[in-house]
């Protein structure tokens, strides 16, 4: 019987954990919403937070009823802006030119005279091989 009960408290032990880490997990997110939060002012935060620290529970669903909304909308304009943003670094770093576009730049090198045959088949190779 006492194996039962351990194996019981232990079970009590990690629900009450899980509750623990999911309240402090909710808790940081309001608090990073508050925040990151535009249409709020200086003042503004400071009272939310001021709220937050010193009734956390009871600020955090005031802020999750009167601003839950809004949460998932910034959340949601925050995660677009994340993904145009990798977008637009990954049009201007990785390059848009091709091959082909390549050979015919380095091609007009050649024929220009900037360059030289030895050159024009390193720009070549690099171009249909990349790295």
């Amino acid at each position: 019987m006492q194996g039962v009960g351990a194996i019981f408290a232990s079970f009590v032990w990690m629900f009450w954990f899980y509750v623990t880490v999911s309240c402090i997990w909710v808790f940081i997110t309001v608090i990073m919403d508050v925040f990151r939060s535009s249409d709020l002012g200086g003042g503004a935060k400071v009272l939310w937070v001021l709220l937050l620290v010193l009734l956390p529970f009871l600020g955090t669903f005031i802020n999750l009823i009167a601003r839950g909304k809004k949460m998932s909308r910034r959340q949601a304009d925050q995660a677009q802006q994340a993904q145009g943003d990798t977008n637009s670094y990954l049009r201007e770093d990785a390059g848009t030119s091709s091959p082909g576009a390549e050979i015919e730049s380095a091609k007009r090198l050649l024929d220009s005279g900037a360059i030289s045959q030895s050159e024009f088949d390193t720009l070549i190779t690099r171009a249909l091989i990349p790295a």
